[in-house]
């Protein structure tokens, strides 16, 4: 079960970023479109929030009781969390930064329910998103990072 959870977690990375661009693209056309907002862009907004919440619930079982957490794993003996590189970055880091992301994505779909004017909901929106894909990219642990790095799709190593 562990693995598959691992899996799944990686795998809706890859959903979450899809729906991210889309949403930015959305709320950067609109706002400068100065388009009418429409019920379209809510869906896709709305889904990008469940997609990063389901995320965020099934990373917060990872970090908290999964093969690393925080619950299953102990520290060797004189090591500090933000001494070591692997366990600050999937204790400390990762979390924060997701944390940070999913609420910047939180607020990019609270501005579809605003009583404002359509190009301030877009814009806002759009900078909300964007500096959520920005958040997500620092924190995600790429391939290309060392000690932290995991597999682009999982169980394709």
């Amino acid at each position: 079960m562990q693995t598959g959870m691992v899996h799944l977690h990686n795998f809706l990375r890859w959903v979450i970023l899809i729906l991210l661009l889309v949403s930015i693209i959305k709320a950067y056309t609109g706002w400068k479109g100065k388009r009418t907002f429409a019920a379209g862009d809510k869906k896709i907004w709305l889904f990008t929030m469940i997609s990063a919440h389901i995320t965020l619930l099934l990373g917060l079982y990872q970090v908290a009781l999964g093969r690393y957490g925080f619950f299953t794993t102990t520290l060797p003996e004189g090591t500090s969390v933000m001494k070591d590189t692997f366990y600050r970055f999937f204790w400390v880091e990762h979390p924060l930064g997701m944390i940070i992301a999913i609420t910047l994505i939180t607020l990019g779909h609270g501005m579809a329910k605003k009583p404002v004017s359509d190009e301030v909901k877009y814009k806002k929106a759009f900078i909300y998103f964007l500096l959520a894909l920005v958040v997500i990219f620092a924190t995600i642990p790429w391939p290309f990072r060392e000690i932290v790095g995991r597999p682009w799709f999982p169980g394709m190593n």
